[in-house]
């Protein structure tokens, strides 16, 4: 499984319905609140030969209330064998 994390922007007061609705869709392993630019940081699984560029805009994107999203490409946990 490939890891990577979406910071994501929310229409003025739909975080939390956003949160939710990335619950529901049990396609988050992560989902957290915070403060600055982004309204909310998730966390996401896929497979190795998964698009992330196709999974964000068909499964994120398309969320009723995001406006926008910032994906971080994780490469190699350090401390790790």
């Amino acid at each position: 499984m490939v890891p990577f994390f979406v910071q994501i922007k929310c229409h003025m007061g739909k975080s939390y319905e956003v949160a939710n609705r990335l619950a529901d869709a049990e396609i988050a392993s992560e989902v957290y609140s915070t403060a600055g630019d982004f309204d909310l940081l998730v966390k996401f699984y896929v497979e190795q030969n998964t698009d992330i560029g196709h999974f964000i805009a068909q499964q994120v994107q398309t969320i009723p209330g995001v406006q926008d999203t910032r994906t971080i490409i994780t490469f190699k946990a350090f401390g790790a064998p």
